[in-house]
């Protein structure tokens, strides 16, 4: 009977480990994900400032969906939130270190929903520590 216990909770452990590197591997796949737009973004923007203007962005899109036909997050409108996340957050060095720890859903959320970089800020780190809920949408109707 110890035997079948000590068994029971070696699976329980190993269970335990496998959650935990799903839950980090996703985290880094969010990341990177979040880095990519952020530099998307990035290049958008000084094209623009290049003079380039804005029919760069559809031919992008269009020429990413062909190159990478497997992958979402490249139609025209989130090419343009992307080029709002870098304009929004690149000199606002307080927020930098937190975008990348939350997902791009939750972003666009919370540039729908907030006015200021003290309120996403706010709800960046609510979400962070999954204060009060983890659905942003629900807290962020009082912004």
């Amino acid at each position: 009977m110890e035997l079948e216990k000590q068994q029971t909770q070696f699976i329980l452990e190993i269970k335990d480990k496998v959650r935990s590197a799903q839950y980090e591997a996703l985290k880094a796949v969010n990341t990177q994900l979040i880095n990519l737009y952020w530099e998307i973004g990035k290049s958008i923007t000084e094209k623009q400032k290049d003079g380039w203007g804005k029919a760069i962005v559809p031919k992008l899109s269009l020429e990413l969906q062909k190159e990478f036909p497997g992958m979402s997050g490249f139609s025209v409108t989130n090419l343009w939130y992307m080029t709002q996340f870098y304009s929004e957050y690149y000199l606002v060095t307080n927020l930098q270190p937190l975008v990348g720890e939350i997902s791009w859903s939750k972003h666009l959320i919370i540039f729908s929903k907030c006015k200021d970089n003290q309120q996403r800020e706010f709800y960046i780190k609510a979400e962070l520590f999954k204060y009060p809920s983890r659905h942003p949408e629900f807290f962020i109707s009082i912004c």
